[in-house]
């Protein structure tokens, strides 16, 4: 199963305070230990809300939104993408990882769909074409 580990927005992380070196070594050294058990497919930091936008979708209508956005702890400040066993593995991996803020830090993790969850509506047609964009954007 592929998880998608959410870190979440701090102050700082707003504020776009970069981690120092240390915390930037522990995390290279973790990255290191999850690339090399065959765990991490992906994985980056975020700019500050401030830098990006959102985009809200009503019918065929766009608006475009600046940041910063207001909610701090409903931001995303890096993420990882992990193929793991199980949600116990992913769990045990993350219990590993250096805090990844100064101070509190709150970690989430999701699994990602697979072809097999969405069922009969996923069709053979659908799946031939999932499968061509996903043969495509490996050779990006």
């Amino acid at each position: 199963m592929k998880v998608f580990v959410i870190i979440k927005a701090n102050k700082d992380s707003e504020a776009g305070v970069i981690p120092d070196r240390k915390l930037l070594t522990d995390m290279g050294n973790y990255n290191e230990e999850l690339v090399k058990a065959g765990i991490m497919v992906a994985g980056e930091g975020l700019h500050p809300s401030s830098k990006g936008v959102r985009m809200i979708f009503s019918g065929d209508k766009r608006s475009v939104i600046n940041g910063p956005f207001p909610e701090t702890n409903e931001l995303v400040a890096g993420f990882w993408i992990w193929k793991v066993e199980s949600m116990d593995e992913a769990i045990k991996w993350l219990k590993r990882c250096p805090n990844p803020m100064e101070g509190e830090a709150e970690v989430e993790i999701r699994p990602i769909f697979e072809a097999e969850d969405f069922g009969k509506e996923f069709t053979p047609e659908l799946r031939k074409q999932e499968d061509m964009l996903r043969e495509k954007m490996a050779k990006i």
